[in-house]
This record gives structure tokens, sequence and C-alpha cells, in this order.
């Protein structure tokens, strides 16, 4: 059966898209009345795959480049593997981009006719379509790779495959955080705090453009990052196996087992969201995080007893490395949620939001260090829980062993069991701007308190998945990066004459030098994407003010004046597209100019250093964001005494929230990106390095 794997999960995934394709289809058969939510959801639509399009567009330069040069230097395997990578993940993003669009209006509409439960069926669905596509595109994609490629060695060209989506993944998070940012901070600035309405108040020029931006950011670039992990995680098992020849006679067996398991996750993904057809009735967040649990524990059970059916040499010390990843990751959801969501997790209350809820009392000072404060703290324990997830599925994959790639291995492979149900926990997260939207539409509409009560609630659940979701994202990232370290260390080796190995020693001065490059690209990144956003939210400012000053009649909401959205729209859109190409540079340049010029050794210790200060910045900026976030709904919400919507508590909740809004969309997700782009370019160029360099 080994050799019909690749072919068998070929199939399973292109039926999975099959099925998120009908979902989009039931999604999008249905019918919105009200013209008003019609022409919103239209201009929504219309301007995020304006935006898509422009910014592909781009990409498709940076894209050509970058193949050439990978066809000169590595051949034309790894050049094809990297152009099919990236129009992968082109795909995914586009294609959950159309859905989410489309789904938050149906989503405002279900809750004003039928009530929170198809409410919350058709924001579901309106995410399973991404859910579904990146997990589908990724397996298709490998499977297809695996199949031209085969097994030998030849895997290491897949690699290309793994820094095609990569590429992506950077400029698409990169580009759509700043435009969503851009949107957010200026509408808020001059609209809640400046002008003192609403937050999706028609008259706000800008609102059109932050719905707009939570899919931008939150849904394409989302998608791109979770589908970059995914990948990467397999790819790197995949290189480890056969670059190190583990496994002996049965070394295919171990090379095709990840592809293997990422079968099994992603059939039980599929079940997993059609779960929600049996839990929509109860609690909406309740309901939710068990749709990922009956994927995670469905994938457990298949990967366990399907090692032995399908036949593989492998036993199933893998699988219990696996099972490692997974806990772990849902271990670092659940306590993301605690510091950043309002409601008690598994029975215990968190205190985070409340403390920052009470520090907005004395004002935005107090407000923005006790934010900081708690995004330092929510570091501690994701990175405990990381820590003890690769101390076990190193201690699993070697239970006797001697070989310590099969230490790596496993690492690799606890990588991609936090991953390998990501059509489902991509699913969750993507339901979360999905629901956003569908209250900003509610209000911007008119539909009424009682909707806005109903989106209101699905929001606040949205958040608190985006939240965990931020979370899940960077504990894969961390071992999915740590895995590609390993994969670049025995790619080097596998190339180098015989006695030669490469040593990471800090006693080596060429890897402390690039230990310390590699720990300042993380900050240098976080600058200038935070850079950028304050300069295009200041753009967006001056642009709402100029339209409440010179629009008769715009502010006071004298009926049939309305604002030039459009404007916004295409302020963000160019400041994204002129922003995003540094950050993209910086990336995919930095491990080719360290390796090439100072040797395999400086670039193993740039990896290292952006690895340990890259995970810690993005948790931190993550979880600071989030928390901020909430704090600000739950003053909305009635759950801080003493405080209420309009009043200085709040105003000073609104600043932290605008600080944390780059925080947790653009600056902290691109970095767990940047160390996953930094560590595949690694592995691709791995056999073109010496241990010395040109210098």
């Amino acid at each position: 059966m080994f050799e019909n794997i690749p072919l068998l999960s070929a199939g399973i995934a292109a039926l999975g898209l099959l099925i998120a394709f009908a979902l989009y289809q039931k999604v999008n058969k249905i019918e919105i009345k009200n013209e008003t939510v019609a022409d919103i959801t239209q201009q929504i639509q219309d301007g995020a795959m304006a935006f898509l399009k422009a910014e592909y567009r781009y990409l498709s330069i940076f894209v050509v480049v970058v193949a050439g040069l990978l066809f000169l230097n590595n051949g034309q395997e790894t050049a094809l593997a990297f152009l099919a990578g990236a129009i992968a993940s082109v795909i995914a993003g586009f294609s959950g981009m159309r859905s989410a669009t489309s789904a938050n209006g149906r989503t405002a509409m279900a809750a004003a006719e039928e009530g929170q439960a198809k409410a919350l069926e058709v924001s579901y669905n309106g995410g399973a379509v991404m859910g579904l596509s990146v997990g589908g595109l990724g397996l298709l994609g490998i499977s297809l790779m695996a199949m031209w490629l085969g097994t030998g060695s030849a895997v290491q060209n897949i690699a290309g495959f793994g820094m095609g989506a990569s590429s992506i993944a950077l400029f698409a998070r990169v580009g759509g955080g700043i435009y969503t940012k851009a949107a957010d901070v200026g509408a808020d600035l001059v609209g809640k705090v400046e002008a003192g309405i609403p937050e999706d108040d028609p008259r706000n020029p800008g609102v059109i453009a932050d719905n707009v931006g939570d899919n931008v950011g939150d849904v394409a670039g989302m998608g791109a990052d979770i589908f970059e992990s995914f990948v990467g995680s397999i790819i790197a098992a995949m290189v480890i196996a056969e670059s190190s020849g583990m496994g002996g006679v049965n070394n295919e067996d171990w090379v095709i087992l990840p592809i293997f398991l990422a079968l099994i996750g992603y059939g039980a993904s599929i079940i997993g969201v059609f779960s929600i057809q049996l839990l929509k009735g109860g609690d909406a967040g309740a309901a939710l995080r068990n749709t990922t649990f009956i994927g995670a524990g469905l994938f457990w059970l298949g990967g366990w007893f399907g090692i032995g059916y399908a036949g593989l040499e492998t036993g199933t010390d893998p699988m219990m490395a696996v099972i490692a990843g997974s806990i772990v990751g849902i271990l670092i959801g659940l306590v993301t949620e605690y510091y950043t969501g309002i409601e008690p997790v598994m029975g215990v209350k968190p205190k985070a939001i409340a403390h920052i809820g009470e520090m907005s009392k004395t004002g935005p000072a107090t407000n923005a260090i006790s934010g900081l404060s708690v995004g330092m703290s929510s570091t501690f324990l994701p990175i405990i829980l990381i820590a003890m997830g690769i101390f076990c599925a190193n201690e699993f994959m070697m239970n006797g062993r001697t070989d310590s790639a099969y230490g790596l291995y496993g690492i690799a492979m606890a990588a991609m069991g936090m991953l390998a149900t990501v059509g489902v926990t991509m699913t969750v997260d993507a339901y979360g701007p999905v629901a956003d939207n569908a209250g900003g539409i509610a209000e911007m509409s008119e539909l009424g308190p009682e909707v806005r009560e109903i989106t209101d609630g699905l929001d606040t659940i949205g958040n608190t998945t985006a939240a965990i979701g931020k979370g899940f994202a960077i504990g894969s990232a961390a071992l999915t990066a740590l895995a590609l370290f390993a994969a670049f260390k025995i790619a080097v080796e596998a190339n180098l004459g015989v006695g030669e190995t490469l040593s990471l020693t800090l006693d080596d001065p060429m890897v402390v030098i690039g230990l310390l490059i590699g720990g300042s690209l993380p900050f240098v990144v976080a600058a200038m994407t935070m850079t950028s956003v304050g300069k295009a939210a200041g753009e967006m400012v001056v642009e709402i003010r100029r339209q409440f000053k010179e629009i008769d009649g715009l502010l006071e909401g004298k009926e049939g004046v309305k604002p030039d959205s459009q404007r916004c729209v295409e302020i963000s859109t160019q400041a994204a597209l002129r922003e995003m190409v540094m950050p993209g540079v910086v990336a995919v340049a930095a491990p080719v100019i360290v390796g090439f010029t100072l040797g395999a050794p400086a670039l193993g210790g740039l990896l290292a250093g952006a690895l340990v200060t890259g995970v810690l910045m993005a948790l931190f900026m993550a979880n600071a964001g989030g928390a901020w976030d909430n704090a600000k709904k739950a003053i909305e919400q009635g759950h801080i005494d003493g405080a209420k919507k309009g009043d200085s508590a709040h105003d000073a909740a609104v600043i932290g929230d605008t600080i944390g809004d780059p925080f947790k969309d653009t600056s902290g997700p691109s970095l767990n990106i940047l160390i996953k782009l930094m560590s595949i370019v690694a592995v691709v160029i791995a056999p073109s390095l010496t241990l010395t360099g040109m210098l």
C-alpha cells in the first residue's frame, strides 16, 4: 500500500476541495433580501478582491524573479516546486476570501431572520471554505510533489514548495495586516475618539475599508500563514528522514509517513467541520471549541491504527510525538484564551482582562502599562508548553535509539501534530472575521439591537478564536521552524566531505555572530511593520477628517449624504502594497547573504537567534493586542464595574485597543512567518553552502 499513499492522499485532498466548493455554493445561494445589507456586502467583497488581485500582481514579479534564481542555483525541480507552492497559497487565499466576504452579510441576515444558531452555521460554513482549502491544497501539493520527485534524494527539492508558500504568506500577512490596521486605527481615532460616533457607524468613511481589512488580514493572511506551517512541517520531516537515511532499508516509509498522517488529519478535519451541525444549537463558543476537539480525537485514533493498516514499518513512536504536539497546540490555545478572553476557561475565570479594565479607569497610560505587562507575562506558559512538547517528542522517538535524527524527526512530527487537523482549526479561526463583519453590517444597515446582540456575541467569540488561532499559529511556527532548522543542519552535512560536520557551538565566533544578527531581525521587522501601520493610519486619519469637514451634513447624519468609502479603500490598498516590500526582502535576503558570506555555521546561528526572539516577540505582541481588544469589549458589555461605554475608562480602553491593533494583527503575526521563511530558505540553499563563507 506504501506506493499508493501519495495518490490516495491527493484523491482525498481533491474530495475535500470539492466539499469546500459545495459549502461556498451553499452559502452563496442564501438570498440577501435587505438592499442595504446586499450593497454593503458587495462593497466589502469588491474591495477585498480588488486588493488581493493588486497584491498578487505585485507578488507575481517577485515569484518569477526568485524562481529564476532558484533555477540557476538549485535546478528545475526546486524552481517548479517553488512556483507550485506559491500558486497553491494564492488559490487558498483567493477562495477563502471569496467565501468569507460572501458569508458576512448573509450571517447578519441569518441573525435577523432565524437567530443565533443559523447565524453561527452560516459564518462557520463561510470559514470552512478557507479551512478545507488550506488543508486540501497543502496536502494535494505535497502529494503531487512526492509523486513527481519520489522519495529519494530528490525530496530535498520539495523544500521549494515550502519556500513558495512561505514567500506568499509573509507578503500576504504583512500586506493584509497593514491594510486592515491602517483602516481600523484611522476609523477608530477619528470616529470613536474624536467624533464620538459608534464603531461601525455608516457616516464613517473608513468603516468599509476596516471591514475589508478584517478579511484581507485575518482570512487571506492567516490562511497563508497556516498553509505554509502545514506544508513546512511535512517537508521538514521528509527532508530529515531522507537526508539522514534513518530507517535503513525502510527509509521510504519514514519519508512517506508525514504525508500519510496529513491524509488522516485532513479526513478527521472534514468530519470535525460537519460536526457543527450537531453542536450549533448550544453554546456557540463551546460548539466551536468542540469541533476542533472532535477533529483532533479522530486524528489520533485514525493515525494510531492507520500506520499498521498501511503496512508502514515505522511503528507507533511517531504517532506518540504527533499526539504530544497536538496536545501542546490545544493547551497553548487554552492559555491564550485565558490571557485574552472574557469568559471562564475550563472553569477558571481569566484575570487579565479584568485587570486591564480596572486600570483603564485611571487613564490611557495605566491601560497601556497593564496591557504590556499582560502581554509579557503571557509568553512564559506557552514557551514552557513548547519546551515540554519538544522534550516529549524527542523522548518518544529516541526510545532506545542512538541516532539523534530520530529525535529531530519526532520534533517535526510534533509540529505536524499541531497542524494535521488544519482543516477544522483554520475553519474556526476564519469564522471570526466573518462574524465581525456581520456585526458591522448589522450596525450600518440598522437591523436593530436584537440582531446586533447576536452578532456581538458571535464577534466576541470570534475575537477569542482569533487570539487562540494566533497563539496556535505561533506555537506551530516555533516547532516548524525548529524542525526546519534540524532539516537545514542535516541537509548541509549530507553535502559535506567525509568526516565533516556542522558544529553549532557558542565557542565558534561565527555562530555567535549569526546568533546576534538573527536575534535582532524580529525586532527590525516588527519595527518596520509598526512604522508602516502608523504611516498608513496617519493618511487615513487625514482623509476621514477631510470628509467630515468638507462633505456637508455627513457627520450630522443628514439623509442622503454618504461618505466616499472608496477613497479610504484606495488609501489602505496603496499603503499596504507600498509598505509590504521591505519586510519580505529582509526575510528572503538575510539567510542568503549570511549563508554565502559567513558560511553555514553563521546561518545556523542566525536561525537559532531569530527563532528565540521571534517566538517570544510574536507571543507578546499577539496576546497583548488581544487582551487590549477584549478589555475594551468587556467595558462595553458591562463586565467591568464602574466603567461603561462612552466614559473616560472606555476612552482609555479604545486607545489601548488602537495600540494593540498593529501588535496582534500586523507585527506579531508577521514574526512567526519570518522565522519559518528564513528557515525554509536556509533548507533550500543548504546544498550550496560550505562551512566557511566568502569573508
